[in-house]
Parts: structure tokens; C-alpha cells; sequence
């Protein structure tokens, strides 16, 4: 099967930013031909022979496809939330061509079995590409390592013990050490326990609200300590959904050092605040928690110098028994992979960022980061995403491809959307034939 994207403006980070069509043969990208950049489009046509599939991109965005390195698809073991199916649909409909998958499943990824069981249902499914991350401990214990070399050998592209910190400095520096000898990422989820007893951004509206707050050191404290740690081991570490300005300071200090460390943000830290909570929205509970307005601009500016490598959603499945409840009792987290692409464009019409670095954030440096391919040239696999840059609408969470619904942007107008999604030159997702 052939497919040919034509007339679109065409953005791979480093490399290219012009008019230009894209022909796939047998899911690679085949010839890239660039057009004339200049007002008006060159002529479209459709013809051509029957088998192959004309995309008219005039007037749309073409980039790789999007990676998400952190989301949790509670798959074994809480398919209620979601499933590798159902959270892969949402994966493709949100412009995500690749997902990781967390390892605090029921049981715990922290052996081959389930990471091939997760890859199976990935490959059954025929959607995304799905990575699974295994476990840094046994059972998330954080006593003793899992098995490396099996999650590895398995398919297993990083290990986390996302959820909950590993607390132990000791067990974190064997994580790294073994970790890299065999070629795994080590993400680290950074929260200090002994600070962190409360519910939402410890500050004036958690006081105001009577909520037990978490202050920004409960995160930032971590970071530093395992920024002191891959610098004592020469290893690479990942830092988890940064929330705090101390912990961009400290992560900008490292890298300006030479540190081998890399850090990803979700979309609600540089687009909400702890005002969100004001009504006790348990859709605006999360962990870390929503912070100040000075610690989403230091967030937003990370960014922008590329302190913050990456975009993740942390897309955290709950369904409404977890969340309409008491605020104090609420499950933390909230979905994000359909409203992911809109937020991070609204940096973008601020003139935070360029396109060109909002792509880079959520394509190839997360891809980077987890030693993956990514980018649009030629013989390279047709992971591509194609978007409108100009398509107003209302975000629904019931029409979410999500089996949860607990999001803060529900109602929300968004600009920017996913049309098109393709996985080794594959359509899996047409806005035009979505129901």
C-alpha cells in the first residue's frame, strides 16, 4: 500500500520547516519532495493508481508522531480505567504514535510476563506503539531491584517506579548502575514521603481551602538528590512530571554542570495553577500537585530553554468511584492524552515556544530519551501526525476514547487537533471518520 501527504507544511525538528509532500511505500517514508515556498500552494491533485492513498494536507501541519513517555494504561488489573486498547485509541486520536506505559499495574510490571503480556495486547490492538516500562523495584517495594535483564530482553524500554518514590539513595544508585549496563532509561519519580502527607500545593489556597498542603521542596529535594546521584555514577537519570521552579533551578544548575540528566513536564503545570482546586475539583487533584502561577511560568520557561526536555501527558485513568468523592479521599491524577497536542499549542500562540520546539518536546526528544527512532526522513518508519492548527472546538470527556473521564478541561474550548495519525505508514486515526 502506498499513501501520499500532499501540500502540507512539513516539521521535523532540526531538520526541516517547509512546503513539502511525503510518499510511503510499505510503511517507510519513500521520497520527501519539497515544494516551492511561497504564498500559494502548489496545484493538488488526487490522481494516481488505485491503491494508493492521497492525504490533502494544504492548510495543515505534518510532523513525526508524537511520543508520549509517561502514561499509565492500568492494564493488567484495573481494565476498568483503561486498557492497552482503549488507552491506545485515545493515544492515536490525541496524535501520539507511541506511548510508554508505567509499571504500577496489578501486578506490577517487574517481570518479562508482563511486559510480553502488555506487548501482546499492544500488538493484537494494531494501534500505537506501546513501550512498557518495567519496575526499578520488585512488587514497587523499593527494597530490592526487579530483573533488569529479563524486562530488557523482553521489551521493556525504561524502568520506573512511577507512583511512588524510591526512597532508598543506595537502592536508586544500583538502579542507575544496573540499568545503564544493559541499556534501560531510569525515570525517576521524585517526591520526598517524610514531606509530602497533604493533598494539593501546600500555600495561600490550600490554607484558604483547609486542604493539608505538599510543598515544592517534597519534589525538588528528590530531584537534587538524584541529580547528585547520576553525577556520582556517571549515569543518565529521567526526572518525572516537574512541577516546582526549585526543581527547574536545580535541573538547569546540572545540566549547565554537564549532568547527564533529562526532565519532562505534563501539560496541566504550565497551563493550570492550585486555583483549580478552589471548588474542590478532585479532576484538578494530582501528584505532584498543581502549584503557584510562579511556578507554571518557571515551568513554561524550562521549556523554552530546553531545561525541560520533554511533554508527557501522565494520563492517569480514574473512574468515578476513585474520584467523586471527598477531595481528601479522591485517587490522584487525571487523563490527558486527547487534550495534550491543544495545550502544548496554546505555548505556542503565547509565543512561548516556536512549532519547531513544541515538536521537538513531544516527538523526538522523548524518543531520544528512550533510544527510539523518530523523524521524518527518508527509509525511516511512517510514524506521522498531521494537524490543523486553526480547528476551534469544545473538548468533551464523554466523547473522550478514554474509559475514564476525569479531566479538568472538560467543556473547555481547545484549538489545535490531531486529523490524521499514522503508524508504520498505517492510518489509525481519521478525524474524518472518527465516531
Amino acid at each position: 500500500m502506498q499513501i501520499q501527504i500532499k501540500g502540507g507544511r512539513v516539521i521535523d525538528p532540526g531538520v526541516m520547516d517547509t512546503p513539502a509532500d511525503i510518499f510511503i511505500e510499505d510503511g517507510r517514508i519513500a521520497k520527501i519532495e519539497t515544494r516551492r515556498n511561497d504564498s500559494e500552494p502548489a496545484p493538488f491533485t488526487d490522481s494516481g493508481p488505485e491503491d494508493v492513498t492521497v492525504i490533502d494536507a494544504r492548510g495543515l501541519l505534518v510532523v513525526p508522531g508524537l511520543v508520549d513517555m509517561h502514561v499509565h494504561l492500568r492494564d493488567p488489573g484495573q481494565e476498568y480505567k483503561e486498557t492497552v486498547e482503549t488507552g491506545s485509541r485515545a493515544a492515536a486520536a490525541g496524535g501520539f504514535t507511541a506511548v510508554c506505559c508505567m509499571p504500577n499495574t496489578s501486578p506490577v510490571n517487574d517481570s518479562a510476563a508482563i511486559t510480553s503480556y502488555i506487548l501482546d495486547r499492544a500488538a493484537r490492538c494494531g494501534l500505537v506503539r506501546v513501550y512498557p516500562v518495567g519496575a526499578i523495584s520488585a512488587g514497587l517495594s523499593g527494597e530490592q531491584l526487579a530483573q533488569y535483564g529479563d524486562l530488557k530482553s523482553a521489551g521493556a524500554v525504561a524502568v520506573s517506579d512511577d507512583g511512588k518514590p524510591v526512597s532508598d539513595a543506595q537502592l536508586m544508585r544500583r538502579a542507575l548502575e544496573y540499568a545503564s549496563g544493559i541499556g534501560l532509561a531510569v525515570i525517576s519519580h521524585c517526591e520526598e514521603l517524610s514531606l509530602a502527607g497533604g493533598v494539593m500545593n501546600e500555600g495561600e489556597v490550600s490554607t484558604r481551602l483547609g486542604l493539608p498542603g505538599i510543598p515544592n521542596a517534597a519534589e525538588s529535594v528528590m530531584v537534587m538528590r538524584d541529580i547528585a546521584l547520576s553525577e556520582l555514577t556517571g549515569v543518565p537519570v529521567h526526572i518525572a512530571h516537574v512541577s516546582t521552579s526549585e526543581s527547574v533551578e536545580a535541573i538547569r544548575a546540572a545540566k549547565a554542570r554537564g549532568a547527564a540528566v533529562t526532565a519532562e513536564t505534563a501539560p496541566h503545570y504550565f497551563t493550570l495553577t492550585d486555583e483549580a482546586v478552589n471548588s474542590y475539583d478532585t479532576h484538578a487533584k494530582m501528584n505532584p500537585p498543581l502549584r503557584t502561577e510562579k511556578d507554571r511560568l518557571a515551568v513554561a520557561a524550562a521549556l523554552a530553554d530546553g531545561t525541560i526536555d520533554a511533554i508527557a501527558t501522565d494520563h492517569a485513568p480514574h473512574s468515578q468511584i476513585e474520584k467523586e468523592v471527598e477531595f481528601d479521599l479522591a485517587a490522584n491524577g487525571i487523563t490527558g492524552l486527547e487534550t495534550a497536542l491543544a495545550l502544548g499549542l496554546r505555548l505556542v500562540e503565547e509565543d512561548v515556544l516556536s512549532l519547531e520546539q513544541l515538536f521537538a518536546a513531544m516527538s523526538k526528544n522523548p524518543a531520544k530519551i528512550i533510544g527510539k527512532p523518530c523523524g521524518l526522513e527518508v527509509g525511516q518508519a511512517a510514524d506521522i501526525t498531521i494537524i490543523d492548527l486553526s480547528a476551534k472546538y469544545l473538548y468533551s470527556a464523554a466523547k473522550d476514547r478514554s474509559k475514564s473521564r476525569n479531566t479538568p478541561f472538560d467543556g473547555r474550548e481547545l484549538k489545535g487537533r490531531a486529523v490524521y495519525t499514522l503508524v508504520d505508514g498505517s492510518i489509525v486515526f481519521d478525524l474524518s471518520k472518527d465516531t
